[in-house]
């Protein structure tokens, strides 16, 4: 497993390297389910080029991952799950705050996962049996710290539509932070940036901070308090696993 870990680590940032060389071109941008759900060249591009350098090292393996149809059962055999450009609409208004997201499963037991902050160069990694660092810097687990001391980061059609009552948790906080990208935000709750994510993401969106989270005290779920599928996407919450039943007195579920 370790020189798995070590391969991944590797991987990710020769995978930022693919992006930053290609960020002076001029994209391909294509619109997927409406105007504001991007996908470029460069996406495209860097799974092809994550894929092609997994199965060349580990050709039994599978892969999982945003783009196209590559899909594979979670719970069979040993899987990679990717997503190579979280953040597509900030990588192209922006050309920041975006992340790249490895995770790996065997059976569906999560072994590591990497979040890579592409630009700011910050690598959240661990997991599994795997200690979690940010960059050379050991993250410890969550500590307790009061909700309303607290910053929570959500997306930003839940917390206007007031879904399961978000609004009304939100706002026994400090407030709300809208980053605009999964990776970003769940890495700043592990680094105890924000208590808290609320989105409505995909299985590549929370594969890897799942597998961390674990780790530290964090736990992924449905607002009806079940597992995400790993299937489709889903309203999820990431939080203090300690902490749920006093987030749960504010929501309305």
């Amino acid at each position: 497993m370790e020189d798995k870990y070590s391969f991944a680590k590797k991987l990710i940032k020769e995978a930022a390297d693919f992006i930053k060389n290609k960020m002076s071109e001029s994209l391909a941008i294509q619109v997927k389910s409406k105007h504001d759900d991007l996908v470029t060249n460069v996406d495209q591009e860097t799974q092809d080029f994550l894929i092609s350098s997994i199965l060349k090292h580990y050709p039994n393996d599978y892969i999982l991952a945003e783009e196209g149809e590559v899909h594979h059962s979670i719970s069979d055999g040993n899987v990679w799950v990717i997503d190579p450009i979280d953040g597509t609409v900030n990588f192209v208004v922006q050309k920041n705050h975006f992340a790249i997201m490895i995770a790996y499963y065997e059976e569906g037991i999560g072994r590591f996962g990497l979040i890579y902050d592409v630009m700011n160069d910050l690598l959240l990694s661990g997991g599994g049996s795997f200690d979690v660092y940010l960059n050379e810097q050991k993250i410890e687990p969550y500590r307790h710290k009061p909700l309303d001391r607290s910053l929570i980061g959500c997306n930003a059609g839940l917390y206007l539509n007031n879904d399961y009552g978000v609004t009304h948790l939100i706002s026994h906080s400090l407030g709300v932070r809208i980053y605009g990208g999964a990776g970003i935000s769940m890495l700043k709750v592990m680094t105890q940036e924000l208590i808290a994510y609320i989105s409505y993401i995909q299985p590549w969106d929370y594969a890897a901070a799942l597998v961390i989270g674990q780790k530290l005290g964090y736990k992924i779920q449905t607002f009806e308090g079940r597992a995400p599928d790993f299937q489709r996407r889903q309203k999820l919450m990431f939080f203090p696993e300690s902490e749920w039943k006093y987030f749960e007195s504010y929501l309305d579920i």
